[in-house]
């Protein structure tokens, strides 16, 4: 089955027409989710619903939009998606309200202001709907995209860290996602972090003059985030600079060799990524992230890793939690570029009905067929029985009835199986009992 993604994966340039002939197309960066591809995301969530039941978590709903500090505290001021990325607007009552980049800080929040930390520990929440990020379309990503992820809130168990990246290995497993890989890197604690900006930025400061304007600001407010950078000057610079992963401390090395040796038990494969430091300022020992080969140089298709200082800093106690974010638009192009068996449109009967009695009398079965959960389709277009035999076939369906003049002058009616081409007669009485 083909799964487009639209011509939104496509940047479309400045001088792209959004309305012409009277035509009016969605914004730039966002798109349109048609049936065939709505049948791909129901199937990931349906499987994502029972993978997040069997390792206990329970499903949360927030806010599409935020009080603003939600992500200026938790993300980071100094992030990308704070500094530029976001979508902030004054409402009405003139408070700054952003429309969520990321899940987690959302779940933090509701977390804090529901008392859940009263509740037995860790408290295990998942969660799908839209993020808005402002930033270049590019294929598989969209500035309003879909996310689904989960989060384990309330302790620093390292083995909670593995639990939470098998979920997500579970996940593309399952699905059958291609050519996974996984990379795993710690970012350590506040004993590693202090003085390991220390030696980074001692190493920076003689490179200041080889680094854009863009990357010498970052020196000051969070160096770590230049190992992202894909600018080639601060590649070449980032080259030989120390690794954090290097500097752990005792605490963080130990947190670290758990979680790797966690997932050695379990069979998980990994690669151990010195330079993985994720987008978000509020990560701390583990960081992880899933790529897919098939995608090419955007290959991510989720992760996520561990965040002890988030629940305080939205007012809430010292806890620890770690969870994982994963675009559904990512893992639909992932799927449609291997050989996962993709769901396709069907339906459980067609009913050709050749006249006008003849429609009336299954337009009164087909509702009490539907009522019961089957479903049902007719033609309203006029075609005849060899049209209405093509439509069925297009719309996948199972089985076809067939009743014109002649089968119910004879009271009965056609079944006839799609798969096979078989048919039987079925009297008229006995008609909605066998279907």
């Amino acid at each position: 089955m083909e799964v487009s993604l639209g011509d939104a994966q496509v940047d479309r340039g400045a001088g792209w027409r959004t309305v012409s002939e009277g035509r009016i197309d969605a914004p730039r960066g966002t798109r349109d989710v048609l049936p065939d591809e709505h049948r791909v995301r129901r199937h990931i969530l349906n499987v994502a619903a029972g993978l997040f039941d069997a390792y206990g978590f329970g499903q949360i709903s927030t806010p599409t939009f935020e009080h603003t500090e939600v992500f200026s505290r938790g993300v980071g001021a100094s992030t990308d998606i704070v500094r530029k990325e976001m979508y902030t607007f004054e409402d009405r009552g003139h408070r700054s309200i952003t429309l969520r980049p990321e899940g987690t800080a959302g779940v933090v929040r509701a977390f804090v202001e529901h008392g859940m930390h009263k509740l037995p520990l860790p408290v295990k929440l998942w969660y799908t709907g839209p993020m808005f990020r402002y930033e270049a379309p590019q294929s598989g990503r969209f500035r309003e995209h879909t996310q689904i992820g989960a989060e384990a809130i309330g302790t620093n168990d390292p083995l909670l860290d593995a639990e939470v990246i098998a979920l997500a290995s579970s996940l593309y497993s399952a699905l059958g996602v291609p050519s996974v890989r996984l990379r795993v890197g710690s970012l350590g604690d506040d004993a590693t972090r202090r003085p390991y900006r220390e030696a980074l930025v001692d190493y920076l400061s003689p490179h200041r003059s080889d680094l854009p304007e863009d990357a010498r600001d970052r020196m000051v407010d969070n160096p770590m985030r230049l190992f992202d950078s894909k600018d080639p000057r601060v590649i070449a610079v980032m080259h030989e600079a120390p690794r954090l992963i290097d500097h752990l401390s005792d605490a963080a090395a130990e947190h670290f060799a758990t979680v790797c040796a966690a997932l050695d038990a379990i069979g998980i494969a990994y690669e151990r990524d010195p330079d993985l430091v994720r987008g978000l300022d509020y990560y701390t020992h583990t960081v992880f992230e899933f790529t897919c080969d098939r995608l090419g140089a955007q290959s991510g298709i989720g992760g996520g890793g561990r965040y002890d200082g988030l629940v305080a800093q939205l007012g809430g106690p010292e806890l620890s939690g770690i969870g994982f974010g994963s675009g559904i638009e990512r893992i639909v192009l992932a799927l449609a570029s291997g050989d996962a068996a993709l769901p396709e449109q069907s339906i459980d009967i067609y009913f050709a009905a050749v006249d006008e009695q003849s429609r009336n009398e299954v337009f009164a079965i087909m509702t009490r067929l539907r009522a019961k959960g089957v479903s049902c389709e007719t033609d309203r277009a006029g075609r005849s029985l060899k049209g209405m035999m093509r439509q069925a076939a297009t719309l996948g369906a199972r089985r076809t009835v067939i009743l014109g003049p002649r089968e119910r002058e004879q009271g009965i009616a056609i079944i006839r199986s799609m798969l096979t081409g078989d048919q039987i007669e079925v009297g008229l009485s006995d008609l909605e009992g066998s279907l």
